[in-house]
């Protein structure tokens, strides 16, 4: 419909241009649903985008495109100019009403486009490669609530930008390198030798540093335990594994060899299934330790060191931020020789580039925004584009149970985990209340409500409920004998409650809530639209005195079907882009 009726406006706009001899093109003018219902259906600010140019005031132009455009060959009923020169119009109910037949004749396709992003990023007929990359845990313990959200936004973003046209490849950044797994090693180590009665020797470093190491009394002998080692049963579950297995023949083993192989090995295998079960597959792990191991941790240094932007001092290697326009310079390389966090980013994000893509899209927690610009800034040296890299934060969550908030200790192992939330509320409604939220606000997982199995309380089962009626309906139908309508099976015209059209103009507005969902890497749109046409449907449906769907008025119980459809589809697309079920019974 709105598409129908640009083209009417585009037709106008051309007119008037070429009767004042102007062959330039035609302004983007915006066409938008306005806040006050008396308004119209839509607005459009063509007249004032076109004064200057025209030399004219704005009303005038106004009326001259509101005679131009006329009923726009029955789409528009009626279109008045208000204010300083809006064209406010108000379509025919016969178009909205028409608009059913599309609905169910796309399906569940119905919202899905080629966008104008992906459009511009595009390779002709080809569509534009994109790669998202999210969750990235390093595989030190179970996935809490934080990265459960970036699972869920980064799944949802993945899923609307293949619904707009973009070949989308999923990616888990697998870091398995760095001193995060050397500590997760020498945990499981400390926790194996106490399985079997003995005291683990602090190593060197944590004699000369007390900070190192802290010492724990473990039946009356002290444990060289990491001061920021992990503490979670999940530890001492690996640990006790390895002593089953292996007894003590490990006692002279280094925490950073078998010990961590293995923890990462159990951990991250628990991470796959964690993933799994609540919808969440990967195109692509990509493995850290290959930058060491292909050298392109060396290559990075010295391409940035060829182009000026490395230096060496106090000992470590230095990035030269302060040159691309930043704040301060970072190290790249500690006085130890060992990496920072920054260098294999850096590395890794021109890999990305090298593999092909024409967008690289990285969902992070709001811990990350600091290393954000170095990378960018990096990568854009060495020959990629620094805008094609986007940063999509989101902030915490936290969990209330019964009005105050669950305390949680993500070192100490103390957090909630995803799988104990999945095992409380299920898959669907632990995506639903992940994603409601805009990703840079914060997130408070009401527990309660996650748990209440009340379709009226718990907005995920409410959307839910609403695609279910639509199938009771058909099952009705059927024990009555009448058969749900083809998609041009029925009259649209029927369906003239007012209510009905508003259901309808709904429902129209889903294939922009798509686009602006995918464009601003925001699928809470989605979630928020879904409970919109659930908050219409729903109650559409409590009045059955009213809106009874079947009756004897054949004519009327078929468009009434016919509206069921369209609203399944819709509700069933929409789910699909969260990905949430849409049950045929609850």
């Amino acid at each position: 419909m709105k598409e129908a009726l640009r083209e009417k406006v585009e037709g106008a706009l051309r007119g008037l241009l070429d009767e004042a001899g102007d062959e330039g093109e035609l302004p983007d003018f915006a066409l938008e649903v306005p806040r006050q219902k008396d308004h119209g259906d839509y607005s459009c600010n063509a007249a004032m985008m076109l004064a200057k140019r025209l030399r004219r005031k704005p009303r005038d132009i106004a009326e001259n495109l509101k005679a131009r455009i006329g009923a726009a060959d029955g789409l528009v009923a009626s279109l008045d100019v208000a204010g300083p020169g809006f064209l406010n119009i108000t379509l025919a109910e016969s178009g909205w009403q028409g608009l059913l037949h599309e609905i169910i004749s796309a399906g569940t396709g119905y919202g899905q486009s080629r966008s104008a992003e992906a459009a511009a990023a595009g390779r002709g007929d080809a569509r534009p490669k994109v790669q998202v990359e999210f969750v990235s845990a390093n595989p030190t313990g179970p996935l809490s609530t934080g990265h459960g959200r970036q699972g869920i936004l980064g799944d949802c973003i993945a899923r609307l930008l293949e619904a707009t046209g973009w070949n989308v490849t999923r990616e888990y950044y697998f870091n398995d390198g760095g001193r995060q797994m050397r500590v997760l090693g020498d945990s499981v180590k400390a926790r194996y030798l106490e399985s079997l009665g003995l005291a683990a020797k602090p190593p060197p470093a944590a004699l000369a540093d007390p900070e190192k190491a802290w010492v724990e009394e473990v039946d009356g002998l002290p444990v060289a335990f990491p001061a920021d080692g992990y503490q979670g049963e999940y530890i001492s579950d690996i640990a006790a594994a390895l002593s089953e297995q292996e007894g003590d023949s490990l006692v002279d083993e280094p925490g950073d060899g078998r010990f961590r192989d293995e923890a990462q090995r159990v951990i991250f295998e628990e991470i796959e299934r964690t993933l799994t079960r609540i919808g969440i597959v990967f195109d692509v792990y990509y493995n850290e330790r290959s930058l060491y191991d292909e050298g392109k941790l060396d290559e990075t240094i010295r391409d940035l060191r060829e182009a000026g932007l490395v230096y060496d001092a106090e000992g470590a290697v230095w990035f030269k931020a302060t040159a691309r326009g930043l704040d301060r310079d970072r190290v790249v390389i500690k006085s130890s020789g060992e990496p920072t966090y920054l260098l294999p980013d850096i590395a890794y994000h021109r890999e990305k580039f090298r593999r092909g893509f024409d967008r690289v899209i990285d969902v992070q927690g709001a811990d990350h925004i600091e290393q954000f610009p170095f990378v960018r800034e990096a990568t854009d040296v060495l020959g990629v584009d620094g805008d094609r890299v986007e940063l999509v934060l989101h902030q915490f969550v936290t969990i209330t149970s019964d009005g105050e908030r669950v305390k949680q200790s993500t070192r100490k192992a103390t957090f909630v985990t995803i799988d104990e939330l999945v095992d409380d509320v299920g898959p669907d409604v632990f995506r639903f209340f992940m994603i409601e939220r805009k990703p840079d606000g914060h997130l408070d997982f009401d527990l309660d409500l996650a748990k209440d199995k009340n379709w009226r309380k718990n907005p995920a089962y409410y959307v839910q409920y609403a695609h279910a009626r639509t199938h009771g309906i058909e099952r009705k139908a059927a024990e009555q004998g009448v058969a749900m309508p083809g998609a041009n099976g029925f009259d649209a015209s029927r369906l003239g409650l007012q209510e009905e059209i508003e259901l309808v103009k709904k429902l129209a507005t889903f294939p922009e809530v798509v686009i602006r969902a995918a464009e601003g890497r925001e699928p809470h749109h989605i979630a928020y639209y879904l409970r919109e046409v659930a908050g219409l449907w729903n109650p559409y449906l409590q009045d059955g005195s009213r809106h009874r769907v079947l009756s004897e008025d054949a004519e009327l119980s078929a468009a009434r079907l016919g509206l069921a459809l369209a609203i399944r589809n819709v509700l069933a697309s929409g789910l699909g882009l969260l990905g949430i079920s849409a049950p045929e019974r609850m």
